[in-house]
């Protein structure tokens, strides 16, 4: 085993570990940013979108009043009680001709109806350049608001941005002189590494060229037993002796062996000759068999031919006695005992 590759292989997969996890810190980082950002983002947004509908609503309801609409007197829900009567008094504009109220060419409110006109323009005009004015201040106000909201939201993320930058110089400096510690420890520790493994391996090879093992000493397979248990690890081989019991055992091991082949053999002729003789009487017995068919066959035949004859005589009698007077009750008696 190369003890010095599986270090240098640990060592490399613990510095990569330290460089993925500060990498993932650094991604996780990013992106706790990016979520912080994302969510000062949005609630900027929903605060403007708030704003908006609430300028819009505002707007509504100063400026688009239902009952300053055109059509407003068609959809009113007070029409019939702010309505007058039907007439009032003879003087009455609404009354028609038929009333004899009042005649074509008459206008005597000519000047009380125009002056009261320019009066009423007047004031619509006044009160338009009023909500106008209020209107633009209004929009000037959420307009600075939100100038000051967008500033402030703007420092807050520059100085968030500051400080991640900050930390971030400091996570790489702290990591710069972790990996220089690192460094210097590991150049440290493979110089003692080195050092006692050339310590250990003077010392093994003197231990080996002053010891039994490449002296190929026999008795050093000798066990604590006596010469009969013998120490696996340090046995130089087998002697004379050992080796002749080994060949006498394996010659009375090809002997039994021939002997139970020759065994086998002579099991298996006689199950052949079983299996012949046994193959023979099945061939005696259907023969036998056969012959036994053919003669119940022939038997068979002679019945049906005497059956045949008897029914052809039968058939020419009956054609014979067809038109005889011979009753039939005496013709089949008459045929029975011929038959018979």
């Amino acid at each position: 085993i190369d003890k010095d590759a599986l270090d240098a292989q640990v060592k490399e997969r613990k510095i990569q570990e330290a460089t993925e996890k500060a990498e993932h810190e650094r991604f996780a980082h990013d992106m706790k940013k990016n979520d912080k950002l994302m969510c000062l983002l949005e609630e900027r947004q929903k605060n403007e979108i708030k704003d908006l509908n609430k300028a819009l609503t505002e707007f509504h309801k100063n400026f688009q009043k239902p009952e300053t609409r055109r059509e407003f007197d068609l959809n009113d829900p007070q029409a019939l009680k702010k309505d007058r009567p039907a007439r009032v008094s003879d003087d009455d504009p609404r009354c028609t001709i038929s009333g004899m109220q009042k005649f074509m060419g008459e206008d005597l409110n000519h000047d009380q109806r125009m002056k009261f006109q320019k009066e009423q323009l007047r004031e619509w005009s006044l009160q338009q350049q009023k909500d106008l004015k209020n209107a633009l201040a209004d929009q000037k106000l959420a307009d600075d608001l939100y100038d000051k909201f967008r500033i402030e939201l703007d420092r807050k993320i520059m100085e968030e941005q500051r400080k991640e930058e900050e930390s971030r110089r400091a996570v790489c400096t702290a990591t710069k002189n972790f990996n220089k510690i690192q460094v210097a420890e590991l150049d440290h520790k493979n110089e003692l590494e080195k050092a006692q493994k050339i310590k250990d391996d003077m010392d093994e090879i003197t231990c080996l060229l002053r010891g039994d093992f490449l002296s190929e000493n026999p008795d050093q397979a000798i066990g604590p037993g006596g010469k009969h248990n013998v120490l696996v690890n340090r046995w130089k081989g087998m002697n004379q002796e050992q080796l002749m019991a080994i060949r006498e055992f394996q010659k009375e091991q090809a002997l039994e062996k021939q002997r139970v082949k020759e065994q086998e053999r002579r099991r298996e002729a006689e199950w052949d000759r079983q299996r012949l003789q046994a193959a023979r009487a099945q061939l005696l017995w259907e023969r036998q068999q056969q012959r036994q068919n053919q003669v119940q066959r022939r038997d068979l035949d002679a019945v049906n031919a005497e059956l045949s004859q008897e029914q052809k005589a039968k058939n020419t009698y009956l054609k014979e006695e067809e038109y005889s007077n011979i009753p039939t009750e005496e013709f089949y008696a008459q045929f029975n005992t011929t038959t018979r």
